[in-house]
């Protein structure tokens, strides 16, 4: 599981000229997934994200997370996070889960996300999706199960 995770002001996603997810402010997260994830991983991430200190305190030092400001989770698939560019000029995408398997492990990641925080809103599975964000810093992390080690 690979997710990239931007600090954000006003974010959305249109398909078809429709905006389906929202949120006012807080963090996008593009995730995507790997044949060997599972439910362990995802409730580990779940977890996680509300909980990293991306926002500012008054001093302006990085300390405080979503739990402390509040805001919106704004989740959208993006299985081109696994695109391997060593060989060629077109990415591979063999290290991404199959998309079957992909949409289940989204559809359950986002279940756990709004088991933990009440502000998530979802762009749609393999949808063409126009994602707008204005990345406050900017600040942007990878988090993946590979850095999460044995926190799990």
């Amino acid at each position: 599981m690979r997710c990239v995770i931007q600090r954000s002001g006003p974010a959305s996603v249109t398909v078809d000229g429709e905006v389906i997810g929202a949120i006012d402010g807080g963090l996008v997260v593009l995730v995507a997934f790997a044949p060997a994830d599972s439910d362990r991983e995802l409730a580990w991430m779940a977890r996680k994200i509300p909980a990293l200190r991306l926002f500012g305190d008054a001093a302006g030092k990085m300390n405080l997370s979503l739990r402390d400001i509040g805001g919106g989770i704004l989740l959208v698939s993006q299985f081109t996070l696994y695109g391997d560019c060593r060989k060629g000029n077109r990415p591979s995408y063999v290290h991404s889960a199959p998309p079957v398997e992909a949409e289940r492990l989204y559809r359950n990641f986002g279940a756990l996300l709004r088991d933990q925080w009440p502000e998530v809103a979802e762009g749609r599975f393999g949808a063409m999706m126009d994602v707008s964000l204005t990345n406050r810093g900017p600040v942007t992390l990878i988090v993946d199960r590979d850095t999460a080690g044995e926190s799990m």
